[in-house]
């Protein structure tokens, strides 16, 4: 995920972790207590694979081969399937989350080369195929998998959010420079604004009311007005931020800013950084996809060139433990609970 494709999540030394006194795995065992329960999925770009990960052990309990250059992940409402988006091709292959079987490939025609993913509340997927400038709705994917697509009309449409209600999506064009509503109800045409240089990562608040976005380029993070796409804040970051992801509670923002290394963290509600996290610092492990934990206590940091993801406890900033995936890991999902899976 770089240039056209994308990125995502980061990385710190351990000579950091050791300074500050926290407890750090090498792809192995429980950082202490608080660590979370549940699993954590892992596409494998470079392995052209799928990882299962125990979060309370920190073990890789199942890796499967997928397709070609596997980017973006999604995980099901009921939590009991993962869907993957395979950037190197033309489907959405869809795993189930205890074994990892693939039940389904849905192809998207042509050059579609599938990349943001999103899985409703509302049970249908959204994909963004960047060769076809479009957008695909997969509605009911475990069973008939209909397919409609809508076109956003920009080059390198690659990252996507979906609005509650499932009658609006936004995507980063990067390509084109900007960012697209489209009318998932099919009454409007698309309506696109230029958001800083290479736009990439993007999520709407829980509340709906601003649309975020990182442009890497700009070593920015802007706040979008969801309805007109007109520009609120612009928030300075790191450098490169490649993505942007809201805690579960909605009060800050972190974008993941892969030529520094770090995290920077924005409070919402004011629109200005109030942190700074090291993850990778002066190393270059790629930090590319950033992922909440459910309960809003750690930032996962997929560290793709060091073939594993960096857990961050957000309180403190340390770096818990570093878990270790396949090769060139990337995108990430999370389930909490996996008892009744």
């Amino acid at each position: 995920m770089f240039g056209l494709r994308t990125m995502g999540a980061g990385m710190l030394s351990l000579c950091l972790v050791l300074a500050s006194g926290c407890a750090a795995t090498s792809g192995g065992g429980p950082a202490g207590a608080g660590v979370p329960s549940g699993v954590l999925f892992v596409a494998n770009k470079r392995g052209n694979s799928l990882s299962r990960i125990d979060l309370a052990t920190g073990q890789e309990t199942r890796r499967v081969d997928a397709c070609a250059n596997p980017h973006e992940l999604a995980t099901s409402p009921d939590g009991r399937h993962v869907a993957l988006a395979c950037y190197g091709g033309t489907r959405v292959d869809v795993f189930r989350t205890g074994d990892l079987h693939r039940v389904r490939s849905i192809d998207l025609g042509p050059g579609a080369r599938p990349h943001g993913i999103v899985w409703h509340a509302g049970g249908d997927l959204f994909v963004t195929a960047e060769g076809r400038r479009s957008v695909f709705r997969i509605a009911d994917p475990l069973g008939t998998a209909a397919l409609t697509e809508f076109a956003t009309g920009k080059d390198g449409s690659h990252m996507l959010a979906v609005a509650p209600d499932a009658r609006t999506a936004w995507t980063t064009d990067l390509g084109s420079r900007t960012v697209t509503r489209i009318d998932l109800a099919g009454g409007r045409a698309p309506l696109s604004a230029v958001v800083g240089e290479e736009p990439e990562g993007i999520v709407l608040a829980p509340d709906g009311q601003t649309l975020w976005v990182s442009a890497r380029r700009s070593d920015r993070a802007f706040a979008l007005d969801p309805a007109t796409l007109d520009v609120r804040h612009e928030v300075a970051t790191g450098a490169f931020p490649l993505r942007i992801a809201i805690r579960p509670q909605g009060d800050v923002a972190v974008t993941s800013d892969l030529a520094s290394g770090t995290l920077t963290v924005i409070d919402t509600a004011r629109a200005r950084a109030v942190r700074t996290i090291t993850v990778s610092g002066s190393r270059e492990p790629f930090q590319v996809t950033i992922l909440w934990s459910p309960d809003g206590r750690f930032v996962y940091v997929a560290e793709t060139n060091a073939d594993a993801v960096a857990e961050v406890e957000f309180a403190t900033g340390a770096v818990r433990r570093r878990i270790s995936a396949g090769e060139g890991g990337d995108g990430l999902a999370i389930i909490a609970d996996t008892r009744s899976r």
